[in-house]
């Protein structure tokens, strides 16, 4: 269970009636001002984040590399979309916990997330092998 699902409104609650407490109604005023201004910055992310993701492709990424290099466990669905500024191609099926996006880059390579609760619980770097160098023959031997 998300313990911030139940502390959050918990705590906004508390600072209400502490504030009314103390201040009466413009201690309240004020709790409610800082509160709805509190979820007007997280919504006003979010739709930065999705306008962002919404004009790149389906799981591209600029370097899958670079993306495997800055994720940690514990981000979020939505700070990961903010690092690759693309929504991820889905591996597994939709409501299916836990979650798989795959982020691929021009070369091939691709990072594969996987989220549990909207939470990086664990990711994989695939890169592909290099192919062996051409050695570049002009039809002569040097055999005498």
């Amino acid at each position: 269970m998300n313990f911030q699902k139940i502390f959050v409104p918990i705590a906004g609650a508390a600072a209400v009636a502490m504030a009314y407490r103390v201040y009466g109604w413009a201690g309240v005023a004020v709790v409610a001002t800082v509160v709805v201004m509190w979820v007007l910055l997280h919504f006003t992310r979010m739709m930065q984040v999705l306008k962002r993701a919404a004009d790149r492709p389906v799981g591209y990424v600029d370097s899958a590399v670079m993306l495997n290099a800055k994720l940690r466990a514990g981000h979020t669905l939505l700070h990961v979309l903010a690092m690759t500024r693309s929504l991820g191609a889905r591996q597994s099926e939709k409501d299916v916990q836990p979650e798989v996006f795959r982020w691929t880059d021009g070369s091939q390579s691709h990072v594969t997330c996987t989220f549990v609760g909207g939470k990086l619980a664990s990711h994989v770097l695939f890169r592909p092998a290099l192919p062996d160098p051409v050695q570049a023959t002009d039809g002569s031997s040097d055999a005498p």
